[in-house]
C-alpha cells in the first residue's frame, strides 16, 4: 500500500487526546489539508519526540506520513515566535477551536480559513477587541462554509438602510424592514457594520454577537458547544465569589 509523506505543512492543534501510554491523538488544522486527525507517538511523559513544541494556538510546520490505517505525526517545528494566549482568553481560543472540530469536514482545504483562523489567534494573543476577534471569526466561518449571510443587502436586493430596523431569522437572509425596533429586529447600521467588519462600538458588536450565535445554533443544529458551557459555569461562579472585605 502507498504511503503519502507530506513535509513542514503550516498548521495549529484544535484538540488532543491520550493514546495508549505514551502517545496522544491529535486534531489539527492545516492550510493545504484542512483538517486532520494525526496519531502522535511517544509525545507523553518525561521524555518526549517533540518537546514542548505541541502547543495549542502556536502556529507550527508539522510533517506526517498516512497510509489506510491513519496518519502519524512525524515532524514538529514552530513556525513563528510562540507567544502565549493570555490565561483570560484561553475559554475563547478554545470556543473557536470547538467551532473548527464541529463544523469542518475532514480533510477539506481551506486555505483562506487557515488564514482566518491564523488573525483570530493573533487578534486574541495581542491587545486587540477579544470580542471583535470572535465576532470577525464566527462570521468567516460561517462564510466558509456557505451559511454566510449578506448583512448590506434584504434578500429582495435591496440595500439596507443605517436607521431602518430589519427581521433577520437565522438561515434566511435579511428580510424587509419593519417599522418600529423590536426585541427580534436588528438596526441597518449594525449589520452594515457587520457586513464591513467594522466592529467599533458595543452596540454594534451586542448585534453581532446577538445575529451569530443564533446562525451558528442554525448551523449546529442544536448541538451545545462544551465550551460555552464551560464558560458559563465559570460565570457564575465567579459572581458567587465574594470581594474583598466581604464575608
Amino acid at each position: 500500500m502507498s504511503r503519502a509523506r507530506i513535509q513542514l505543512e503550516p498548521a495549529y492543534i484544535l484538540h488532543h487526546r491520550p493514546y495508549r501510554d505514551t502517545s496522544r491523538i491529535v486534531d489539527f488544522l492545516t492550510r493545504d489539508h484542512g483538517r486532520i486527525t494525526l496519531f502522535a507517538r511517544a509525545v507523553r511523559g518525561v521524555s518526549t519526540r517533540f518537546g514542548a513544541a505541541l502547543q495549542p494556538f502556536a502556529a507550527l510546520l508539522i510533517s506526517w506520513s498516512s497510509s489506510g490505517d491513519g496518519g502519524t505525526l512525524t515532524g514538529v517545528e514552530t513556525g513563528a515566535a510562540l507567544q502565549a494566549l493570555p490565561a483570560a482568553r484561553l475559554m475563547s481560543g478554545f470556543y473557536i477551536n470547538e467551532l473548527c472540530l464541529r463544523l469542518l469536514g475532514r480533510e477539506d482545504p481551506q486555505p483562506e480559513l487557515f488564514e482566518y483562523y491564523a488573525q483570530a489567534v493573533a487578534s486574541l494573543v495581542s491587545s486587540e477587541s477579544e470580542a471583535a476577534a470572535l465576532r470577525l471569526f464566527e462570521k468567516r466561518l460561517l462564510e466558509a462554509l456557505g451559511m454566510g449571510v449578506d448583512y448590506a443587502h434584504q434578500v429582495s436586493g435591496a440595500r439596507v438602510e443605517p436607521d431602518a430596523y430589519y427581521h433577520v431569522p437565522a438561515g434566511r437572509g435579511v428580510l424587509a424592514q419593519v417599522r418600529a425596533p423590536g426585541p427580534d429586529c436588528y438596526r441597518g447600521r449594525h449589520l452594515l457594520a457587520l457586513a464591513g467588519e467594522t466592529l467599533e462600538d458595543a452596540q454594534a458588536l451586542a448585534a453581532a454577537r446577538r445575529l451569530l450565535q443564533e446562525a451558528l445554533e442554525h448551523a449546529l443544529e442544536g448541538r451545545e458547544l462544551a465550551s460555552r458551557g464551560v464558560a458559563r459555569a465559570l460565570r457564575a461562579r465567579q459572581a458567587k465569589t465574594p470581594s474583598k472585605g466581604e464575608p
